[in-house]
């Protein structure tokens, strides 16, 4: 299961050294603890790298309520354990969110040095060494090409590693990354299978944190667990605040 959220329920990113619960607690908790079965919630710090954090099974019945993980640098989380929740947090970078039918999942915050690096890649890649076959990928809210102008060297640099379908233009005809298009082709070179996300633009679709635009502090946060409904869907089922692409 995926669901990510907007600004709407506020800032989700937990405080630096402030003992929880936190508001990525509480709303972790709405969107997947009705089953029970999810009892911790792991976040990396991100560092707009491709590091992968791998979360083991925590070993233990969870009592009322969800506890948050905080992980060592890393920008993606796998794992197999269906007593855990991932989650990335953002504020116009792209956060993918990864499943499969064997209940291997996994979440991803990439930024345009992370598209470059291969964090996409590099997320599959552990999550075929933790047993996932059909790979499948669903992109949350990011800025979008017409509002992102992107100095032309830095757009080489990332169009050379997932290909030129990342090179857009702004709405006044500036270059620009298609952060979508990006995802889309990482994806593709990963062996994985894109799914219809959320495909609102966090600078101008409105209701959403937006570091590039308005300088935002705070952040958005997407959330990916196993539910019921991972295996017939392949993975990735989108609920909650996820808005359909048109």
């Amino acid at each position: 299961m995926a669901t990510w959220s907007d600004a709407s329920v506020g800032d989700l990113r937990p405080p630096a050294s402030v003992p929880g619960p936190h508001a990525l607690d509480r709303w972790a908790a709405r969107q997947a603890g009705a089953e029970g079965r999810v009892v911790e919630v792991h976040w990396a710090h991100q560092v707009h790298g491709t590091g992968v954090v791998t979360v083991p099974d925590p070993g233990r019945g969870g009592p009322p309520g969800l506890t948050t993980v905080a992980e060592g640098p890393g920008d993606a989380l796998v794992s197999a354990s269906p007593a855990v929740a991932l989650a990335v947090l953002t504020a116009d970078c792209a956060s993918v969110a990864l499943g499969s039918p064997e209940g291997v999942f996994g979440a991803v915050h990439a930024g345009w040095r992370g598209l470059a690096g291969g964090v996409v890649q590099q997320a599959v890649a552990a999550m075929r060494s933790l047993g996932a076959t059909q790979v499948v990928g669903a992109l949350g809210p990011c800025i979008h090409p017409e509002c992102y102008e992107f100095s032309e060297d830095d757009l080489d640099a990332v169009c050379a590693a997932v290909g030129e379908t990342a090179r857009g233009r702004t709405t006044d005809g500036r270059p620009a990354l298609d952060v979508p298009a990006a995802v889309a082709a990482a994806l593709v070179s990963s062996g994985a299978t894109e799914v219809v996300g959320d495909s609102a633009c966090t600078a101008c679709g409105g209701g959403y944190f937006s570091h590039r635009r308005r300088g935002d502090t705070g952040r958005q946060a997407l959330l990916v667990w196993t539910g019921a409904a991972s295996g017939a869907a392949g993975g990735v089922a989108v609920t909650g605040a996820a808005r359909p692409a048109p």
